[in-house]
């Protein structure tokens, strides 16, 4: 895997930040299972919750099977939190003296809660699978898609969406927002972001209109599940994904979490409010680069190193 070489202040402060859907491939974790006694309890943990070896296919496939909703979303939080701590079994102390905040992007915001004490393991990959079960209910009542809109801003995009019945769901980096609606009603902010100078225009493959008022059908199914698992105040704040704010109270990151299903989540606003705030430093732990490449997109003085093997897991002692 490939770091950034860029030079770092030792003294710098910390995020941890934990990738969404769509980050998982076939492969993930394998290294972290069969190298890091840490990383293969939680995998274990994850199986023993869910009463079925997700472990399997996220080493060996399908990718079919590992896309499917109720799979991907307990699989990147088992395989991002297994990253963390593999980190902190070689080099215990090493990160946490420093840590001024956590932020996960849409599920990853689950996988922030169980690293910073919120919510035990077991309560996470339940709450996640949960997640998936009811938003894929909801895909399947409410049919919808996604789209992503390149090179336009946020007001204009704005514009869009009144115009086509979408509604924003994520701002990403500057330049890059995804929309979310029904299947025409994307198609035709599609075709409206291109004649309004859109550089492109993506459709994404998503089985349905992810945080957009398609999934208020999983909202009351998603604030039974919370209710119904403890929840503590973090050990180290986590910035919200529709206020771009840090949330120090359990009361606060329930509330959250409800209305994060139809919400959008205000990424780029996230990065920008922990570099102002002396940020300068950070990891994204899970599968794949899309934040870290995110934050290189929105700050380019921070300093971005994604760790999801164990190969990257020894660079973090040069960094």
């Amino acid at each position: 895997m490939a770091l950034s070489s860029k030079p770092q202040n030792k003294n710098s402060k910390l995020a941890f930040l934990f990738p969404g859907q769509g980050s998982q491939s076939v492969g993930m974790g394998l290294d972290l299972y069969e190298n890091s006694p840490a990383a293969r309890e939680i995998f274990k943990t994850t199986d023993d919750v869910l009463g079925r070896p997700l472990s399997k296919i996220m080493f060996k496939g399908p990718s079919e099977e590992l896309n499917n909703t109720v799979n991907s979303q307990p699989a990147l939080l088992a395989t991002s939190l297994a990253s963390l701590a593999a980190t902190k079994e070689k080099f215990a102390g090493l990160l946490d003296r420093d840590v001024e905040f956590m932020a996960g992007h849409s599920l990853g915001e689950y996988t922030a809660l169980a690293a910073s004490g919120v919510i035990d393991l077991p309560d996470a990959v339940w709450l996640v699978q949960e997640r998936g079960r009811l938003m894929q209910e909801a895909c399947d009542d409410n049919p919808g898609a996604m789209a992503a809109v390149l090179g336009l801003d946020e007001s204009v995009v704005e514009e869009v969406c009144r115009e086509t019945g979408t509604q924003i769901a994520n701002i990403n980096t500057p330049g890059q927002i995804v929309i979310s609606g029904e299947k025409d009603a994307i198609r035709s902010a599609v075709e409206k972001s291109s004649e309004k100078g859109a550089k492109k225009s993506i459709l994404l493959k998503v089985s349905g209109a992810f945080h957009s008022y398609l999934m208020g059908s999983a909202m009351k199914g998603m604030q039974q599940a919370l209710d119904s698992v403890q929840f503590r105040n973090p050990e180290t704040p986590i910035i919200a994904n529709c206020t771009a704010k840090p949330m120090r109270t359990s009361t606060e990151i329930k509330e959250e979490l409800a209305q994060q299903l139809c919400g959008c989540v205000r990424w780029e606003d996230s990065i920008k409010y922990m570099v102002d705030l002396g940020v300068s430093k950070f990891y994204e732990f899970g599968p794949g680069k899309v934040l870290t490449n995110m934050v290189k997109r929105i700050s380019g003085d921070a300093h971005a190193t994604s760790v999801d093997d164990m190969s990257s897991v020894q660079e973090i002692a040069k960094s």
